[in-house]
């Protein structure tokens, strides 16, 4: 599950972060019922994003969320999840640009993919997953020829690209993608007044989606001679952050002129959550909240609430704990999802919830205790002007 948006569960809060699971969940749906069970490995954290922003711009008539039943995910738990148009729409998007970093990795000959018979699956799973989104896409009204043309463009740019190109030259096709995607989002939510705003908001963070992959990847690629668009035009860190910088504050003045039914979750993720990314990817910040499991110093070691030589918490009854054979079902399907490395799970015998290690370990800026809005008078800390309405970020302060 890749993406720049990795929200960390302390800022979000409950509300929200249920709400975001809901979408990541109803996109992970979406690809097994529309396209099978594999077509699940291509969920990931951006592409949940169309799915909110169609949410947020909806009328709330009960119709976008259903019941899920028990997935390794949820500790075998069913869970109300998102459905409808924009998760497939979601899906559709995150099909083609799977299909296309796929077949751009066998053309690289990255690792693996370098040996013959293993490009040639490689290949077809990717031509596979194209036609899918294609299907899917046209299903919704959404023609994914300007994504696949976009991909196409973007490998005779990196080719002519040299030091003193522009930076933003290279970054025009994921732009162009990002817009169209977003754009669509107002079509399918009825507010056709959105497009224009929410283009605009796809150019930018389709931008900063490139830009972040730039510097993130920075080093790594220096040291395989892989081809980096900051490497390749000369551009310097200092003005790839003033770019980013500026995408950011571009996203929210976009998201400003658009009409939204409920804008939390998308003011979070796209106002917030994104300079935290650009944060993050700089270098510039870390989450104050570490990883910890329930209960734990956000600076130390585990340590029971009520603080050293406070009883530990009761174990649950012995009713809700798993069988030996049925914890190690559940246990395969945690460590298969990368759940137990990276998320917050349900232990497989105890129930008792547990934090995997790299679960925030890149979260980014809690310090500030979420650095929420003045609007909505939750210790802001940087005057956000987003003109929010009771944001619920999650701070607890």
């Amino acid at each position: 599950m890749f993406g720049i948006v990795r929200p960390c569960r302390h800022r979000l809060g409950e509300s929200l972060k249920d709400q975001w699971m809901a979408h990541l969940c109803g996109l992970c749906l979406a690809l097994r019922k529309d396209h099978g069970q594999f077509a699940r490995v291509v969920t990931n954290y951006d592409g949940l994003l169309i799915s909110v922003l169609t949410e947020a711009q909806a009328e709330r008539d009960g119709q976008g969320r259903r019941t899920a039943g028990p997935c390794p995910l949820r500790g075998m738990r069913t869970a109300s999840v998102a459905q409808g148009e924009g998760a497939r729409l979601a899906a559709a998007v995150s099909l083609v640009l799977a299909s296309a970093k796929v077949r751009d990795h066998v053309a690289d000959g990255d690792g693996l993919l370098a040996r013959g018979p293993v490009a040639l699956a490689a290949r077809r799973v990717a031509t596979s997953w194209g036609r899918a989104g294609e299907r899917t896409g046209s299903g919704v009204g959404f023609d994914t020829a300007v994504l696949v043309d976009a991909v196409d463009r973007q490998v005779g740019i990196e080719a002519l690209a040299g030091p003193g190109t522009p930076l933003l030259t290279v970054t025009e096709p994921t732009e162009t993608a990002t817009a169209a995607a977003f754009a669509h989002t107002a079509v399918l939510a009825g507010r056709p007044g959105n497009a224009e705003p929410l283009a605009e908001a796809g150019r930018l963070f389709g931008r900063l989606a490139h830009l972040l992959d730039a510097v993130e990847d920075r080093e790594a690629d220096a040291a395989s001679g892989a081809w980096n668009p900051l490497a390749a035009t000369g551009t310097s860190l200092t003005e790839a952050r003033r770019l980013a910088d500026d995408a950011v504050h571009g996203i929210r003045l976009a998201l400003r002129e658009a009409a939204f039914t409920d804008a939390k979750l998308a003011h979070r993720l796209f106002v917030h959550e994104l300079r935290i990314s650009v944060d993050r990817a700089f270098g510039t910040a870390s989450c104050a909240h570490g990883p910890t499991l329930s209960g734990a110093s956000p600076s130390g070691p585990y340590a029971p609430p009520g603080g050293p030589g406070a009883p530990l918490p009761p174990e649950p009854p012995r009713r809700d704990r798993r069988g030996l054979l049925a914890g190690c079902a559940v246990w395969l399907g945690l460590a298969c999802t990368c759940q137990m490395c990276c998320g917050e799970f349900e232990d497989p015998w105890s129930r008792e919830r547990r934090q995997g290690p790299c679960a925030t370990a890149d979260c980014g800026g809690c310090g500030d205790c979420c650095s929420c809005c003045d609007c909505c008078g939750k210790c802001c800390g940087d005057g956000c002007d987003c003109g929010c309405d009771g944001c619920d970020c999650g701070c607890n302060c």
